[in-house]
């Protein structure tokens, strides 16, 4: 297996010190960075698998560089901070990180999450699986949505990849290109508001009530969207009866 290498970007030479520390431990190869100009040298130096990242990195705010970072390099981001407050923690989500850590940490609690994330990243889930996520089932071979309750949801050819992808990648921001590529086979373009329109139509199907706590399909603001739900293999027999009349 390939040595998993981070890159732990904070200004801080202590905090450094001990994820480096840590990583080590887990026999991970570490790189480290103290502002944006070392940070974004180690990445395009070096084949990066994960990155942490301080919320304040030297003088400059750690949010643009998250947004930066995200738009050209699909690896996770961890960020790590000393602000708590609530809208802190989701202004980091929205600007494309995949995790939130608040200092003090305990420094078990990080490696965790960085395998979680990592995991996150190297799943592959076959697009013949039958796949449960939250209050539903989803047939990737046959593209039949059902819910738990038996009732099935109609989705419409493009719906049907757009889930598929989503739930084929849970947890993993997608850009906007990279949608547009699986169900167009084209770039996409900054002008091109289809995508929007395609997760919107498909939101209403799927998510249980209108509220962004319960949202299934999040944002990512100038990136993308990223699948929230739990997804898990299904058995076939796991499968509700479908209901007489309904088509395959």
């Amino acid at each position: 297996m390939a040595t998993v290498t981070i890159l732990v970007a904070d200004e801080d030479r202590c905090v450094r010190d001990a994820l480096r520390t840590a990583f080590e431990a887990e026999n991970w190869s570490v790189r480290e960075a103290c502002d944006r100009a070392t940070l974004f040298d180690a990445l395009e130096a070096y084949q990066v698998d994960l990155v942490t990242l301080d919320l304040v990195l030297g003088a400059e705010d750690g949010l643009p560089i998250a947004h930066a970072l995200r738009e050209k390099w699909d690896i996770p981001i961890l960020m790590i901070s000393s602000k708590t407050a609530p809208e802190d923690r989701i202004r980091g989500l929205e600007c494309g990180a995949d995790d939130y850590i608040v200092k003090p940490f305990h420094i078990r609690e990080v490696v965790l999450r960085v395998r979680k994330a990592l995991e996150l990243y190297r799943r592959e889930i076959s697009d013949h699986a039958i796949i449960l996520f939250d209050h539903a089932i989803f047939d990737a071979k046959r593209g039949v949505l059902t819910n738990l309750n038996g009732s099935s949801v109609d989705l419409t050819g493009l719906e049907r990849k757009l889930l598929a992808l989503f739930v084929q990648h849970p947890g993993r921001i997608l850009t906007r290109d990279e949608i547009c590529q699986a169900l167009h086979g084209r770039s996409w373009s900054p002008e091109d508001r289809t995508i929007d329109g395609h997760v919107a139509r498909l939101r209403r199907k799927i998510e249980p009530t209108a509220s962004s706590a319960d949202r299934l399909i999040r944002s990512v603001r100038g990136v993308g969207y990223v699948f929230t739900g739990r997804v898990r293999l299904a058995r076939e027999q796991a499968l509700p009866a479908r209901k007489r009349g309904d088509g395959a």
